[in-house]
């Protein structure tokens, strides 16, 4: 064997060991929010007033934009549609079922530039503070495709209950 095929043994040695280690720390965070549960489906009779296309980017602790949640079904990134209905926020993301975030679990709706894996324009990013089943509150991130988000938060805003004091920020 010569120096260079050893070389190139040790690449891929070390790039399969990170890629492993990549696998086993997504697995552990995925085993550790496995209690954290995103409310699915639609009610009856839930009137749609807009819908926007967006990408959703992450799920978050809250008020700690860089400690991902792996909630099912919003553990990746996607590509989908908000819903906006008279009785909450449905997130219709391509290839998960549909999440649908009741006004009784919304805290608070607000702008934000960072994320984890995400910077853009200041205020470029939606997120929507909602309670899980557990008591969990996350922060969802989503970014328009298009228009301006404070259209959006604007509408979104109308949905949150007023009596809400749980230290979100807006």
């Amino acid at each position: 064997m010569s120096a260079r095929d050893i070389a190139i043994a040790i690449t891929i040695g070390v790039a399969l060991l990170v890629l492993l280690t990549m696998l086993l720390a997504w697995r552990r965070r995925q085993r550790r929010d496995a209690a954290i549960v995103a409310p699915l489906g639609v009610p009856e009779h839930a009137e749609v007033v807009s819908r926007h296309e967006v990408l959703y980017v992450s799920s978050t602790k809250h008020d700690q934009p860089l400690e991902r949640l792996a909630i099912s079904p919003l553990a990746y990134r996607a590509r989908g549609e908000l819903a906006l209905t008279d009785r909450g926020i449905a997130l219709c993301l391509d290839g998960a079922p549909t999440v649908f975030l009741a006004s009784s679990r919304l805290l608070t709706v607000d702008r934000a530039t960072v994320t984890i894996d995400r910077v853009v324009e200041p205020g470029g990013l939606v997120r929507i503070v909602w309670t899980a089943d557990d008591g969990t509150i996350v922060d969802s991130y989503l970014r328009l495709a298009t228009g301006d988000p404070q259209n959006l938060v604007s509408d979104l805003q109308r949905l949150v209950p007023a009596a809400h004091d749980t230290g979100a920020t807006s």
